[in-house]
């Protein structure tokens, strides 16, 4: 077997993909970042895609081993690495995939768009196109050990090295499961009996669990900027975003403060109108300007914000890492518990930029939430590096007080 296949189906995946690439030195059989020089602000604008914000492009640690270097076992270097891009159907998705296939492009990968949910027949279509590279693939390498499209995938052939990737906070919940032998199920999901769609991919879920474990004949490496406890077998391979800090920046900073969204109300997780209120809050303690919205939010929500706060609204065309290295990024960055706040204190190491992370309350979860999704909020907020500042929320008529904690 020869040569090394990444499926990604989402744009911080896609960045993953590079930084991990760029950690190996093999884009192309080449150091990675080879094709371009570090670029100031000005410079990215100029040879990057499209600026911070505009409108989404529809057409287009028990601790196992952690190292900043490739995993044991891997093959040398030599193999050239190519991309396939499962494209969902959301614009706001696909236009942030394709500003990253293109930088993808640009540092000597290959890429190739698969339109895997483009209708009838595509996923018929996307199996018999895929099926002969991923038998030839030494390495796979894999964004969201969840998808169920990807499980798919790893059905038809077990990959010697398998390497996942972070897409959000889904590592850290992979490595558990699989550590203990569970089934694999989102955090944010209840548990509850299998219904007819579930235990119909019963089969595929059980075998694609095998093949997202170690065994004799496969190594798993999790390449990864989270505080993952992985079990015995699988190496953890340390993310320092070294290609994006290298790429881009340093950034112009503003003097405010910007906010980071999250899609938790769009999941189920957390109640609208607690949310509002906190976003409201945070924005008036904090000085806030901007909103950066996550990929997922809701028109509608985001409309609210916008004429409840004031905040000037911005749909990132980038991962936000990207978009705070090359700036413009406010000095304070509030977000709420997501992957951010572990990523962007690695991409604006020295910028001065300071993170802070807002906890979520138990009252502002909704009835119908995972009994979870507390505990792993928590666990999200607390692994957040030494440096990024909690906000705590202690509840009194009519709104929500914030508060260092």
């Amino acid at each position: 077997m020869t040569g090394q296949l990444a499926f990604v189906e989402s744009p911080v995946q896609l960045l993953n993909v590079l930084e991990w690439a760029h950690t190996r030195g093999r884009a192309a059989g080449a150091p990675a970042g080879a094709a371009a020089a570090p670029h100031g602000p000005g410079a990215a604008r100029a040879s990057g895609p499209a600026a911070a914000s505009g409108p989404a492009d529809a057409a287009a640690d028990g601790r196992a081993p952690r190292s900043t270097d490739a995993a044991p076992g891997a093959a040398p270097p030599g193999p050239a690495l190519t991309v396939v891009v499962l494209s969902p159907t959301d614009p706001m998705s696909r236009g942030q995939l394709r500003r990253m296939a293109q930088l993808a492009r640009d540092e000597g990968l290959t890429v190739h768009w698969q339109e895997a949910r483009g209708g009838r027949g595509a996923l018929v279509r996307t199996l018999r196109e895929l099926a002969r590279p991923l038998r030839s693939a030494e390495r796979v390498i894999i964004g969201d050990p969840f998808s169920r499209y990807v499980q798919l995938l790893l059905t038809l052939f077990g990959p010697r090295h398998l390497t996942v990737v972070d897409d959000g906070t889904a590592t850290m919940e992979y490595a558990a499961q699989v550590g203990r032998g569970e089934r694999l199920v989102r955090w944010h999901r209840r548990s509850r009996a299998l219904d007819p769609r579930e235990l119909a991919l019963a089969p595929v879920s059980l075998l694609a669990r095998k093949r997202l474990a170690p065994t004799p004949g496969r190594t798993v490496e999790i390449f990864t900027s989270l505080p993952v406890e992985a079990p015995e077998g699988i190496t953890v391979t340390e993310n320092t975003y070294a290609w994006t800090r290298a790429r881009f920046g340093p950034p112009l900073l503003t003097g405010g403060a910007d906010l980071v969204g999250t899609s938790l109300v769009e999941t189920g997780v957390v109640d609208a109108a607690h949310y509002d209120r906190v976003v409201a809050e945070l924005a008036r303690t904090h000085g806030a300007t901007r909103y950066f919205a996550h990929r997922r939010e809701s028109a509608e929500k985001l409309h609210r914000i916008a004429v409840e706060t004031g905040l000037q609204v911005v749909r990132p065309e980038l991962p936000l890492e990207l978009i705070a290295r090359r700036g413009p990024i406010g000095r304070t960055v509030v977000s709420f518990p997501s992957t951010v706040v572990h990523t962007l204190p690695l991409a604006l190491a020295g910028t001065g930029v300071k993170v802070a992370v807002c906890e979520i309350a138990p009252e502002w979860l909704r009835a119908t939430a995972s009994p979870r999704a507390q505990g792993f909020l928590s666990g999200v907020t607390g692994t957040a590096a030494h440096e990024v500042d909690r906000l705590t929320s202690r509840s009194v008529n009519p709104t929500d007080r914030l508060e260092f904690g």
